[in-house]
């Protein structure tokens, strides 16, 4: 089972793991992800609950994803997963 890797500066092989998904129920809407993905991977999602309009962040462009995970660093919820993409 073969990964898909790149190499860091120091010719050091880095397998990128690419956003899969966003827990729904971790998410609290802070857009955060959002405004630190370059890519326009992640978009908001309005969700309406007893009328009122909240905001979570769902994956909208997974294609555009680079695989650097800044999205889940900067989730102070953790409701990001994963995954290397077979080569």
């Amino acid at each position: 089972m073969a990964y898909i890797t790149g190499l860091r500066r120091d010719r050091s092989e880095w397998t990128p793991k690419f956003v899969k998904s966003i827990d729904s129920e971790k998410c609290i809407g802070c857009g955060r992800c959002m405004k630190i993905c370059a890519h326009g991977v992640l978009a908001p999602k309005e969700v309406d609950e007893e009328d009122s309009a909240k905001m979570f962040a769902s994956v909208s462009n997974a294609e555009n994803c680079i695989g650097c995970e800044a999205c889940g660093r900067t989730c102070k919820k953790k409701a990001f997963a994963f995954e290397p993409l077979m080569a």
